[in-house]
């Protein structure tokens, strides 16, 4: 039963009403995108099953307070021919018109943001003893409920859970977190859902229709995306098209008075991105800042896009939602074949950030633009797995390692810092002079005095080879070749020929190796491709039946591990290690202050997680 333009306003005396009253629904027929509640509600009345209170929430705009008044409507419904609860709300009762007015005077209504204290609640009880002035039920709405104080809460209880038979409660708030588990264990609970882009825009022809304003599909489908689910919001924003328009409501009225930016030149920005045109990407964005368009919008309106065409990837019939345009809907499924997931996944994540970092600039052109250069230069970049799957057909330089082998190199180890843990240092030993223990930190650093004897690197003996050519890189070791791929800034094949690769032999031209079981199939492939290119000349690289020397990964586990055996056999060390049950060496390493010849290792030593006394 809702009301149509011409009757509103010949009841409010010709004066105008906004939108968002006029077409407020006074039924549960004419609530839109609540259709769980309204079955549930049918149901319940129809089987005499009426709660004694309810609670409402949901976001903003999307019906809770009508809803109330709707319900206490049907409570109090009375007709000739009906006097009983009824949903059945088709023809206007006895009590109708004045309660959906809020003018009646067995229905109540409090805005619990201006009634927060316990003196309010008291008033309440104080109240519902008495029966009904005129209507079957005394109805109480409160409206956003969470903003009681908790001693408003706490009174409220025995009444709400023993209420009169004569009164019902209807509580609505949009902060449903913030109301006490006792009170919501003694209300029927109801979410309220955002309503859908779709529906809304129909209902907004359906008012245009109504108004006798001339609208653009477009248009509506831009003011539906822009209420983010709030029917109320979506009229609100209708009735100042209207009045913007002055006639004909178009999507250039829309967009200027939203300051949105153009939707199919929000796509174009996009496949600028996408194609790495940092020029062209600029280009537009300063077209669209031109014409009115917020920076920070104009982000958010790529983030949307770029979330369409991911979900369009898995649910091609997402296209067919209504409040999408033509060019969403042939150029975002373009799209969705063309782009990988992890090229999208990486331009969303770079767009959430670089909103706020708009939004909480002082210069937020300038910052829009950085995104979008980060973006579009991002845009030419592998993932870290397509570097990895791919060395071969990638350049020297594309790709980083994204992890390390199984032992860690000496050079990471002395660059680390010793142990994982914030403590301070605890003792100390430079040039043969001992420093006293200070206590109390998880990780303990002990300088010895005693020089260590020096671990030799393990590896395969050189065989003698005659001279290189002359354009040829010399190579006589595992060692070269990775520190050959080092030069050349290739890091991803570096971590896999240090872990995988054994040698066997190596002379100028040819390598014999022995590969791990764990090896990847492609690297005796990447590693001939490789050694032609770094050093001039067709190298040959077979595998041999021969177990061949340890691998790099493995000789630097080992060096560590001796270190960390020899570290413990020194006497200061193993003193700590008696003073503090427990505690364990994790490190050790060789300072570069000290000469090598006057300087011993570095012992990192920390507590064990099941020391708590340590």
């Amino acid at each position: 039963m809702s009301e149509t333009g011409t009757s509103a306003q010949d009841r409010n005396g010709g004066a105008y009403r906004v939108l968002a009253r006029k077409y407020r629904p006074s039924d549960f027929s004419g609530l839109i995108g609540q259709e769980p509640m309204v079955r549930t509600l049918t149901n319940a009345f129809s089987a005499g099953r009426i709660a004694q209170a309810w609670m409402l929430t949901g976001v903003r705009g999307v019906g809770k307070t009508t809803t109330a008044r709707i319900l206490a409507r049907a409570l109090n419904y009375k007709t000739d021919t009906i006097d009983k609860p009824s949903v059945d709300l088709s023809s206007e009762g006895e009590h109708c018109r004045a309660i959906l007015e809020g003018r009646h005077v067995d229905v109540i209504e409090m805005d619990a943001a201006s009634h927060t204290g316990i003196d309010d609640i008291r008033e309440i009880i104080e109240q519902v003893r008495y029966a009904p002035v005129s209507a079957r039920y005394k109805v109480y709405i409160i409206d956003e409920v969470h903003m009681l104080s908790n001693q408003a809460f706490n009174g409220l209880l025995k009444t709400l859970e023993e209420p009169p038979p004569h009164v019902k409660f209807i509580f609505a708030t949009t902060e449903i977190r913030k109301v006490p588990i006792t009170i919501l264990s003694r209300c029927q609970r109801f979410d309220l859902r955002r309503i859908d882009a779709a529906v809304i825009k129909t209902d907004l022809a359906r008012i245009g229709g109504l108004e006798n304003v001339e609208t653009e599909d477009e248009a509506l489908a831009m003011i539906a995306r822009a209420a983010e689910g709030s029917m109320r919001d979506a009229q609100s924003i209708f009735d100042q098209a209207i009045a913007h328009s002055s006639g004909k409501v178009t999507a250039e009225t829309v967009r200027d008075m939203l300051g949105l930016a153009d939707r199919s030149r929000v796509i174009d920005l996009f496949e600028h991105l996408m194609k790495g045109d940092v020029a062209a990407a600029l280009a537009e964005f300063r077209a669209q800042y031109d014409v009115g368009a917020d920076p920070a919008t104009v982000l958010n309106d790529l983030a949307e896009f770029n979330h369409l065409v991911t979900r369009l990837r898995f649910v091609p019939e997402a296209a067919e939602d209504a409040a999408l345009s033509e060019d969403e809907r042939t150029r975002g499924a373009d799209f969705s074949k063309s782009l990988s997931i992890r090229v999208l996944s990486r331009a969303w994540q770079m767009l959430l950030k670089g909103i706020q970092e708009v939004q909480s600039s002082n210069r937020p052109v300038a910052a829009g633009e950085m995104v979008l250069i980060r973006i579009a230069h991002a845009a030419n970049l592998p993932t870290l797995d397509e570097a990895l799957k791919d060395l071969e057909n990638r350049p020297a330089g594309a790709g980083n390692g994204g992890g390390q082998p199984g032992g860690l190199p000496a050079s990471s180890l002395a660059n680390s810092g010793g142990g994982q843990g914030g403590g301070m240092p605890m003792a100390s030993a430079v040039a043969g002079q001992r420093m006293p223990v200070s206590g109390g930190g998880q990780t303990m650093r002990l300088v010895q005095a005693a020089p260590m004897q020096e671990q030799a690197p393990i590896q395969a003996a050189p065989i003698a080879t005659p001279q290189a050519e002359p354009d040829a890189v010399p190579l006589a070791s595992l060692e070269d070749i990775a520190n050959l791929a080092d030069s050349k800034r290739d890091m991803a094949f570096k971590v896999l020929f240090k872990r995988y690769v054994r040698l066997v032999r190596i002379e100028p031209g040819h390598l014999a190796v022995n590969l791990t079981d764990d090896a990847p199939k492609t690297l005796l492939g990447d590693l001939t491709n490789r050694l032609k290119d770094w050093t001039g000349r067709r190298w040959i690289v077979s595998i041999s039946s021969e177990p061949g020397s340890q691998t790099l990964a493995e000789q630097e586990t080992g060096r560590r591990e001796s270190a960390i055996a020899d570290a413990k056999a020194d006497p200061v060390v193993a003193a700590i290690l008696q003073q503090y049950p427990g505690a364990r060496i994790v490190d050790v390493r060789i300072p570069d202050v000290v000469a090598e010849e006057e300087a011993g290792p570095v012992a990192a030593i920390e507590p064990d997680d099941d020391d708590d006394d340590f």
